[in-house]
């Protein structure tokens, strides 16, 4: 039976939560970014509150995803890495949100892969209605755009490929041909998969790109879900500023060499004895943006993208007001992980410095319980998992700490007490890359787990000695002491791996430890199981009660 959380009487809020696809946390102006001038997003975080300490639970789209899906961290609900199934029993926020009479409704991208084994195992056709949700992470699928590779056929998810061919833009991959397309001077096709393409225009006009379809699409979500009644959440899920990164006119010469930042790194780096980290910097990507030429050629259509998605979001934010809509929407803006664009030799993402586990998180709630804290800029320790349970609870869920991991944040959203968090984990399984076939590393043990306390980031990387930055002293993380001799150092690594074994070894499959299963197990310990007993006397002196009022079925233990 669900326990609304919401004041009875109290209208339930509605949620809007967008996603950035790998955006960095500073290429925003409210969080430093001297040239990258985002007034919207800017807004919004000086009504709501901005988190300082914001981390994903895995540095790649699929698993950071499913962790904030599920409230879970990536050991707990197991989809480890891109296309690694959600398995079909995995509890969503969606199916939390149900319960209380609320939808969980997607409009973008999720980068989920269905459990189909798993789901002909148990007879579930995957067009049914629960096929549909479980193939969805649980939500209604009201637009699902995923993208592309550069072979890719026509999505099957998404209207997007379709919207684009009934406005005149025909080809048999217009998501590739067009929206992540440039034309060259002879008016040919150049593909935006090739870094050297970047800074051409896309082929499409800004209208009818991704970002500026996937808002609208937003909005007419909204509008239908106001004829609707239920209380929502939407996940605005944008694709963009993730590769390829091209961007329409007139974003593609808005920035340019200039604007460019210089890398975080140093020489040292490259010298590290770790091998993990050795076969990072030799991986393709890596090796690519260590080039100051491909830095200053990707970075000005990376941030074209980022400043198309906040005007966009201006325009989306605007509408809102106009209709109403924000009065009773809580907006909560965020990113799946970062982007390391040559920061410390590397490119994409992976690993667990700032550029790529850290994410912008900034929360307007339009309560008035929120008023105190407009502005706020906080500095906790939070995590992704951490916005399930945040919108369960406005939502009017009960509490699931049986199942979720996360931490409800709406004591720092509406300035009480109630939230603490010592440190926050991320783990990425890399069996895949470059780097475990360079280092002949299997499956088993292509594995790292980040541990931060606010200060030292504590990585553990199976079978290699780990790495340490303490962010105190070096904030940019230039000096690896994980394998430092000095007495602190020592001190510390002792420390954090004790802290990750503890939270290795918590609870964290047993999702049927709902409070009545609890209950019924502590009633049947309390009375009837005699195991240990000695003697009636000994019984009836611990328990108060006369042996012979026994049932057959107590003295059985049945």
């Amino acid at each position: 039976m669900t326990t609304p959380t919401t004041p009875q009487g109290a209208e339930r809020p509605n949620v809007l939560w967008i996603m950035a696809d790998q955006l960095r946390f500073d290429y925003l102006s409210c969080y430093g970014h001297p040239h990258l001038h985002t007034p919207h997003i800017d807004a919004l975080a000086a009504r709501g509150v901005r988190f300082e300490n914001a981390y994903v639970q895995s540095p790649v789209c699929g698993p950071s995803r499913m962790s904030s899906y599920t409230g879970r961290y990536v050991r707990s609900h197991g989809s480890t890495w891109n296309g690694m199934p959600l398995r079909v029993g995995e509890p969503t926020m969606g199916d939390h949100l149900r319960e209380a009479g609320a939808r969980a409704v997607l409009v973008g991208k999720t980068h989920m892969t269905a459990d189909l084994e798993g789901m002909a195992w148990l007879g579930i056709d995957p067009k049914s209605e629960i096929g549909v949700s479980r193939s969805e992470c649980g939500f209604d699928p009201y637009e699902r755009d995923d993208g592309l590779h550069p072979d890719s056929a026509r999505q099957k998810w998404s209207a997007y490929d379709d919207y684009l061919v009934s406005h005149g833009f025909d080809s048999d991959n217009p998501w590739g041909d067009f929206a992540n397309s440039g034309l060259g001077d002879d008016h040919e096709t150049l593909s935006a998969w090739l870094l050297k393409n970047s800074r051409l225009p896309a082929n499409v006009p800004e209208e009818h790109s991704e970002t500026a379809y996937m808002t609208d699409r937003a909005m007419d979500f909204m509008r239908d879900a106001e004829a609707d009644g239920k209380p929502w959440v939407c996940h605005l899920s944008y694709i963009k500023p993730h590769w390829p990164y091209i961007v329409p006119a007139p974003y593609h010469d808005m920035y340019d060499e200039r604007h460019v930042i210089d890398p975080v790194r140093s020489e040292a780096e490259r010298e590290t004895d770790h091998p993990l980290m050795r076969a990072y910097l030799n991986a393709r990507v890596c090796r690519s943006f260590s080039r100051d030429h491909v830095r200053e050629h990707v970075i000005p259509a990376y941030m074209g993208l980022i400043k198309q998605l906040d005007d966009h979001l201006g325009r989306l934010f605007a509408w809102m007001e106009e209709t109403g809509i924000a009065k009773n929407t809580i907006i909560a803006f965020t990113s799946d992980h970062g982007d390391y664009m040559g920061d410390h030799w590397m490119g994409d993402k992976d690993f667990y410095h700032q550029q790529s586990v850290k994410v912008p998180l900034i929360i307007y709630d339009p309560r008035p319980e929120a008023d105190g804290t407009r502005g706020l800029v906080t500095d906790a320790l939070v995590e992704q998992i951490d916005l399930a349970p945040t919108f369960m609870a406005a939502a009017g869920c009960r509490p699931k700490p049986w199942i979720v991991e996360g931490r409800d944040l709406t004591p720092i959203l509406h300035g009480t007490e109630g939230f603490s968090r010592k440190y926050v984990i991320s783990e990425h399984d890399y069996h895949w890359s470059d780097m475990a076939r360079e280092l002949n590393q299997p499956q088993e043990d292509a594995h790292t787990t980040m541990i931060f306390d606010g200060r030292w980031k504590y990585i553990r990387c199976e079978t290699f000695r780990p790495v340490l930055f303490d962010l105190e002293t070096d904030p940019d993380e230039l000096v690896d002491v994980g394998g430092s001799e000095s007495e602190e150092h020592v001190a510390v690594r002792a420390r954090m791996e004790e802290a990750l074994l503890a939270w290795s070894m918590r609870h964290h499959a047993r999702i049927t430890a709902t409070p009545e299963v609890l209950a019924r197990q502590s009633k049947a310990a309390e009375g009837g199981i005699l195991i240990g007993f000695w003697d009636e006397e000994e019984y009836e002196a611990v328990t108060g009660k006369p042996f012979a009022s026994l049932t057959p079925v107590g003295r059985g233990g049945a």
